[in-house]
């Protein structure tokens, strides 16, 4: 199974500068939420640091474009989701997203300058609003198949169980 990562703005008015984080996600994490993503962190030997902000996701989404155009998509991804839940970096930041651009091997010049001119805007927009017709309202939220929706961060078996139930149903008659 390939993974293709899409953007999506959760928070799709957040400044550019971020913005606190709204009551309602504070209370969620004093009712254990961030425990649990923490505790499948350690399952998996890896940090798990909350963010502090709301950060402003338009330039990583367009940076990812571009890795992706030159074959490190999924590998600048997971440096970017590194530096963000284990070290705590506003990817908002250029310095950030260059030094993810420059570790995933890409030039982290050449990335700034087309996504400051805006190379990969309608693209990033496009597949947003995609993600926003079709339902999704959280973040992660995992499409199988084009058709199937699993939402959040959920343990394997709620993967299992989903593509169980997918192979299980009835196909239509060829």
């Amino acid at each position: 199974m390939d993974v293709e990562w899409q953007p999506f703005y959760l928070y799709f008015d957040t400044p550019s500068e971020g913005k606190e984080l709204p009551d309602y996600v504070k209370r969620g994490r004093a009712n254990g939420s961030e425990e649990r993503l923490r505790s499948i962190a350690n399952l998996y030997n890896m940090e798990f640091k909350s963010t502090e902000r709301i950060y402003n996701t338009r330039l990583a989404h367009e940076a990812t474009e571009y890795a992706r155009e030159y074959g490190k998509g999924t590998e600048f991804h997971r440096i970017v989701f590194r530096l963000v839940y284990a070290e705590g970096k506003d990817i908002s930041r250029w310095d950030v997203l260059r030094s993810a651009a420059q570790e995933a091997g890409l030039d982290d010049e050449a990335m700034q300058r087309d996504v400051e001119g805006g190379k990969y805007t309608e693209s990033v927009n496009q597949q947003v609003q995609w993600a926003y017709q079709i339902g999704v309202t959280g973040v992660p939220t995992y499409v199988i198949n084009d058709r199937y929706a699993v939402v959040g961060a959920q343990p394997y078996e709620a993967f299992k169980n989903a593509l169980n139930q997918i192979m299980n149903q009835k196909r239509p008659a060829e």
